[in-house]
């Protein structure tokens, strides 16, 4: 039987809801990491199945390191105001530009696939696709640039 702390808990941890957080759990008799990795293939198959939804909100966000002398922007698209302006859309969006900062990719492929700084057992293509489950909407890093006042 699924306790509520074990639900709290993978609830907690990804952000995702409840419902799909109980179903996990039953699916995998209680056992965490396996519950965890459930979530994180429904993930990628939630996120293929909105790729074609219209984007039509989004936001801007930045990172500018201590140094004052490299930083970036990100514009990350999402179909409704409603996600655009939620809080952990926007911890997200700080976070890939805190990414691009630190790391500096070359282009998107090359950022989302990238072991996340924060925790490097995910990649930033996982920490999209949780953006995707959590919201139930398409969500996209749309561009991003990255300024360093080394490079002249």
């Amino acid at each position: 039987m699924i306790d509520t702390e074990q639900i709290k808990t993978l609830r907690q941890q990804t952000g995702i809801s409840i419902a799909q957080c109980k179903k996990a759990l039953e699916e995998t008799n209680g056992d965490l990491d396996k519950a965890l990795t459930v979530l994180k293939s429904q993930g990628a198959a939630i996120a293929a199945k909105k790729s074609d939804r219209t984007l039509g909100a989004g936001i801007v966000r930045s990172y500018i390191h201590s140094t004052d002398n490299v930083g970036s922007l990100v514009e990350i698209q999402t179909e409704t105001d409603f996600v655009a302006k939620n809080e952990s859309l926007k911890e997200f969006s700080d976070d890939v530009a805190m990414q691009i900062t630190a790391t500096n990719p070359a282009d998107l492929a090359e950022l989302l696939g990238q072991a996340f700084i924060k925790d490097p057992t995910k990649t930033m293509d996982d920490l999209l696709k949780e953006m995707i489950q959590k919201f139930g909407e398409r969500v996209e890093i749309k561009r991003f640039i990255r300024f360093d006042t080394s490079e002249g």
